[in-house]
């Protein structure tokens, strides 16, 4: 890999070279924009990412303390108007019992085998002395849990947490043991999925993300073939140019899974944010 100096490792480009190489190489390496259509119809489609950064926007201004009513009333869509009303019943963060810090929108990084990681989280909560990562999914469809907990954002959140989230716990790290994550689903606010961390499993991740780095720096051009699966190209907008068919898939019949990541890049000030070295 060239110049990996100034390449940043995230959920959304390791997540792609786990998927598919070959659309690692085309959309973060060669950085190729290609027109095509990720699903169809095209206008549904953007609706419904566009209604996702909605939420995810008018959540983050209620944890900084905009209230939910005022809130409420700039909301004209109503898909969306349904997800803010979910957020608003069922979401109880008091419940939690004391909260010592709300982290909305935070964002972390560390270095792992030379290279950057970084992540911004939707949501951190400490309380009880115990870290709770929420992030917020506004799929059409509810995910399978074990699909959850094997996705790539499942691995990296809670270890990049325990790595360099010592400034969200007045300068102390945390023990993975204290650090869960809480997928919270717009659609589906009765079922949220969460995963409890444990020392077993940081280490198991940090081996996992360090291989995954390890192998990205060492291959060259040649090394980013096509997925076998070709499952993963019915959403993808290089299937054309990779032969793998022209028309998109309908959004559907979007599964989870096929939904476009809600962090395809970070742009990030990291004056702004904590770094550790290791």
């Amino acid at each position: 890999m060239q110049n990996p100096t100034d390449f940043n490792f995230n959920q959304g480009n390791l997540g792609d070279f786990v998927a598919c190489r070959r659309r690692f190489y085309l959309r973060h390496m060669r950085r190729l924009a290609w027109p095509a259509l990720l699903s169809a119809p095209a206008i549904e489609n953007e609706r419904h990412i566009q209604r996702g950064a909605d939420f995810h926007r008018l959540v983050q201004q209620h944890l900084l303390g905009v209230p939910a009513e005022r809130l409420s009333q700039m909301i004209a869509d109503e898909q969306l108007a349904e997800w803010w009303e979910n957020y608003v019943a069922y979401l109880d963060l008091a419940a939690l019992g004391d909260i010592s810090g709300l982290y909305p929108e935070v964002a972390l990084s560390a270095t792992l085998g030379g290279q950057r990681l970084v992540a911004k989280y939707d949501l951190v909560v400490t309380s009880n002395n115990q870290a709770i990562i929420y992030d917020w999914k506004t799929s059409q469809n509810r995910p399978k849990s074990a699909w959850l907990d094997k996705r790539l954002q499942t691995r990296l959140y809670p270890y990049l947490l325990v790595r360099a989230g010592a400034q969200l716990n007045q300068g102390v790290d945390f023990r993975p043991e204290q650090v869960s994550m809480r997928y919270w689903f717009a659609g589906f606010p009765e079922q949220p999925h969460t995963i409890n961390y444990s020392p077993a499993q940081y280490q198991a991740d940090e081996r996992y993300l360090a291989s995954l780095i390890e192998t990205i720096l060492a291959l060259d051009e040649d090394g980013f073939p096509l997925t076998i699966d070709e499952r993963q190209c019915r959403f993808c907008v290089y299937r054309s140019l990779c032969e793998r068919g022209e028309a998109a898939g309908l959004l559907s019949e979007m599964e989870a899974g096929d939904e476009p990541d809600e962090e395809p890049g970070i742009d990030l000030d990291f004056e702004q944010i904590a770094e550790i070295e290791y």
